[in-house]
């Protein structure tokens, strides 16, 4: 009993980490575009938009924070083989690969930019210089805090992968529900407010995405702004749940039976698809598809 209680409390604390690393994960996407709004943001100076937003697409989320979480929880590993303390073997490794997460991110700006220079779009220098430091910033608060979660997996709950390993894993997991859960509020509500809401992104609207904030033309910092609100803590809680109900059900039913944690995975699942199904055909109800507004006949 004394081994479940703690392995619900260890559950807790690495399910409270994995809520930082998602929202942190996704507001550092937002402010870089990385992912799904990033398609319009490339598009915008080529339908002769130019913009100042930073557009620094590495790769998809999924495998770029599968490789930063991995090389972080490597380096951290090999740190700590070298008799380091983990605590700061942890912060070591995450802050290393900050820093070849920040060179992938200079590259990708400079480049893609620059493959935009016949349709008038300029390296903003200033927008490299701030935004850069910015990303690295929230990058480094998830690759922390996700080597930190998987390393209290090995340590408190006997895990049997090794660090690098586990990083790997989730990392891929960490972007994955950054991507999924987060973007959205920022590639729809955020970049076309000037769309109905409802209405969708039509064609004749591509890349024309919005350029300018309550104050002066906007930057991805003004991105940050609504996805810390909104889309990060969304990404924050969704990657948080997965965690939490992956270690749960194996600490409460393992030591019960062998197919125990599959069998309560499954109904977990179940669960979650009729509530979605459910708010979905309740939000199709009570709003319905977009239509414009009738005129009132005189």
């Amino acid at each position: 009993m004394e081994e479940i209680v703690f392995g619900i409390g260890i559950t807790a604390l690495a399910g409270a980490l994995a809520t930082v690393a998602g929202a942190a994960e996704d507001t550092e996407s937002d402010i870089g575009s990385q992912g799904d709004p990033n398609s319009q943001v490339q598009l915008a100076p080529q339908m002769g938009y130019i913009h100042r937003i930073f557009n620094k697409a590495v790769a998809g989320e999924p495998p770029a924070y599968g490789l930063w979480v991995a090389l972080g929880a490597g380096l951290a590993w090999a740190f700590m083989a070298m008799q380091i303390n983990p605590i700061l073997a942890i912060v070591l490794g995450s802050a290393l690969a900050v820093f070849v997460q920040g060179v992938y991110a200079t590259t990708a700006y400079l480049g893609r930019t620059a493959s935009l220079a016949k349709f008038g779009q300029p390296v903003y220098i200033d927008i490299l210089k701030s935004m850069t430091t910015v990303t690295m910033a929230h990058a480094f608060v998830a690759i922390f805090t996700t080597v930190a979660m998987c390393h209290l997996m090995i340590v408190a709950l006997g895990h049997p992968f090794p660090l690098p390993l586990l990083g790997l894993v989730w990392g891929i997991a960490l972007g994955a529900a950054g991507s999924a859960t987060g973007n959205p509020f920022y590639g729809k509500e955020r970049q076309y407010q000037e769309q109905k809401f409802g209405a969708g992104v039509p064609i004749s609207a591509s890349g024309n995405i919005v350029r300018y904030a309550e104050a002066g033309q906007r930057n991805s910092l003004d991105n940050g702004f609504f996805s810390a609100k909104l889309g990060g803590p969304a990404s924050g809680i969704c990657f948080g749940l997965i965690v939490f109900f992956e270690l749960w059900r194996t600490v409460v039913f393992e030591e019960l039976n062998v197919w125990g944690p599959v069998i309560v995975g499954i109904i977990v699942i179940l669960i979650f698809a009729i509530i979605d199904r459910y708010i979905e055909v309740w939000a199709r109800k009570n709003f319905g598809p977009y239509t414009a507004p009738e005129e009132a006949s005189s």
